[in-house]
């Protein structure tokens, strides 16, 4: 029987071979690298077929998962096995043409439960060229969006039996995707229900159209993770490609639900502080992917940003470079997705009312540098927008006139990512947060009167070379939006202004 199985987000093949005989000491063996939850199918699996109504004869069987230096996980293997041992007993025969894998768990009575990572066994089938997958019937919506693969869902050990000898038909899964686009592409929330911040809505309308990382500095109550939960609304919408890639991690996760099999809006994942380093980059002891790259092609929001755990902060470092999370053991490694734009938020000071207009800080100036120092220099140099976000007057919580929408920022947003695409046209970076130093140069020119207004700020405020670099980046985003090629001095006043920790240095 063919099946596959998933290590990390990737599937592979795996042939499952079962030989019984008569011996004086009757018992089944896995053998090919499983893990306990694949021993542990032997028991399952008899007790399934026992209960299904077969007579299965006391033998000494031999199950092998080929290829046999794989390790093979979960219990995806049951049904497989069962056909498989059902096959060799000669209780039933293959009869239909075509080349089909199956994977399934099984429950006692023989029926067939959801699996995790359906969704990459169903893409790695069409890449080996099956005709199609046998899959729970739980499973059937996520593996069904993959086309040009026949999807059969079963609820029961004895369906695919009959399916597979040809005595019961079972039409493939027919799922409409642009309907459940469009069904599931929705979002809750949109930029118009939130009233003033006029300035953190344009700075967080910068970050949308360069991709880059944004951390919000303001009083209790200032709307820092109101206006954080909208961000996904601003972004391009998701095609179908970055949603099947974002699927694919919940689904490994076992996350996805049976109803809504395909994610077609950008994930906002928001962990709490109390994470463990396990829990936000992936990994333990059976690794799983962690809250980074749950928020692939989307957004991880970290609010108290200084109340995180250092070491857990210091493991966004590489993910944030390469859009990636590896996982290294001692006998293996394993690579998650992780392109994400990172949104953080803190208090200004540990009391959080450093420059409130009505309310005093009661932080001595030890004690505000005590609590900025807990983020490390080499993670801010990864974050290019550093806003203030001050309190919202009375009058502009008030105020009868509507905000502006999430879709007309979008449509600006997308305009300013379309430069971006033909700019980095056949190179690696694919936003402007993503440019290289080669790229800087080359894409990022000035003229005398923008040198001198930038030399100007790196002098009076002391800024890094990094700093430098991020002002850069963040004018030619802002030059995209206003469709200008050349970057222009309001530019570059605009960029530096978005640099609070350089200008607020204690």
């Amino acid at each position: 029987m063919q099946s596959v199985g998933v290590f990390g987000i990737d599937a592979f093949p795996v042939e499952v071979e079962v030989y019984a005989a008569n011996t004086m000491n009757p018992r089944m063996t896995l053998v090919g690298l499983p893990d306990a939850s694949v021993k542990e199918s032997s028991d399952r699996v008899e007790a399934a077929l026992q209960n299904s109504g077969f007579n299965i004869p006391t033998l000494t069987t031999t199950v092998n998962l080929a290829p046999a230096d794989r390790k093979k996980e979960g219990p995806v293997f049951e049904l497989p096995i069962a056909l498989g041992l059902l096959e060799a007993l000669d209780i039933f025969t293959k009869d239909i043409p075509g080349k089909y894998a199956i994977v399934g768990e099984l429950a006692l009575d023989g029926r067939v439960r959801r699996i995790k990572g359906c969704l990459s066994m169903a893409l790695r089938c069409r890449e080996e060229g099956y005709d199609g997958l046998i899959v729970p019937k739980g499973n059937a919506g996520e593996a069904g969006v993959v086309r040009g693969l026949n999807v059969i869902p079963v609820n029961h050990l004895t369906d695919a039996m009959d399916f597979l000898s040809g005595q019961k038909p079972i039409h493939p899964v027919d799922i409409d995707l642009e309907g459940l686009f469009q069904q599931a592409g929705r979002y809750a929330v949109d930029f118009s229900e939130v009233r003033g911040q006029e300035h953190a809505k344009r700075a967080l309308e910068i970050a949308a159209a360069g991709s880059h990382n944004v951390l919000m500095i303001g009083p209790p109550g200032s709307g820092k993770s109101m206006l954080a939960q909208r961000m996904c609304t601003i972004l391009p919408k998701m095609d179908f490609e970055e949603s099947l890639e974002t699927t694919r991690v919940y689904s490994i996760g076992g996350m996805l639900d049976e109803s809504n099999p395909l994610l077609a809006v950008r994930p906002f994942r928001s962990p709490h502080h109390t994470i463990s380093d396990a829990g936000l980059v992936g990994g333990g002891s059976n690794p799983k992917p962690g809250e980074i790259s749950l928020a692939h092609h989307g957004i991880l929001f970290l609010d108290e940003l200084p109340e995180f755990r250092r070491s857990a902060l210091e493991t966004l470092r590489q993910p944030l470079e390469d859009g990636e999370a590896t996982i290294s053991r001692a006998n293996f490694s394993i690579t998650y997705p992780a392109q994400f734009m990172l949104v953080a938020a803190m208090n200004p000071c540990k009391c959080g009312y450093l420059g409130h207009p009505r309310k005093e800080c009661t932080c001595s100036s030890y004690n505000i540098r005590q609590y900025r120092n807990r983020i490390s220099g080499p993670l801010l140099d990864r974050i290019d927008i550093q806003m203030n976000v001050p309190p919202v007057e009375y009058r502009e919580l008030a105020s009868k006139r509507k905000a502006e929408s999430s879709g007309s920022i979008r449509k600006r947003i997308e305009r300013g990512r379309m430069m971006q695409q033909e700019r980095f046209k056949g190179n690696s970076c694919y936003s402007n947060a993503r440019m290289a130093t080669r790229h800087i140069r080359k894409y990022c020119t000035l003229d005398s009167t923008c040198q001198n207004l930038l030399k100007q700020a790196m002098d009076q405020l002391g800024m890094s070379a990094r700093a430098y670099n991020k002002i850069l980046k963040i004018s030619r985003t802002i030059a995209d939006l206003e469709s200008s090629e050349m970057i222009k001095p309001h530019h570059i006043t605009e960029s530096i202004s978005y640099r609070t920790f350089d200008r607020d240095r204690i």
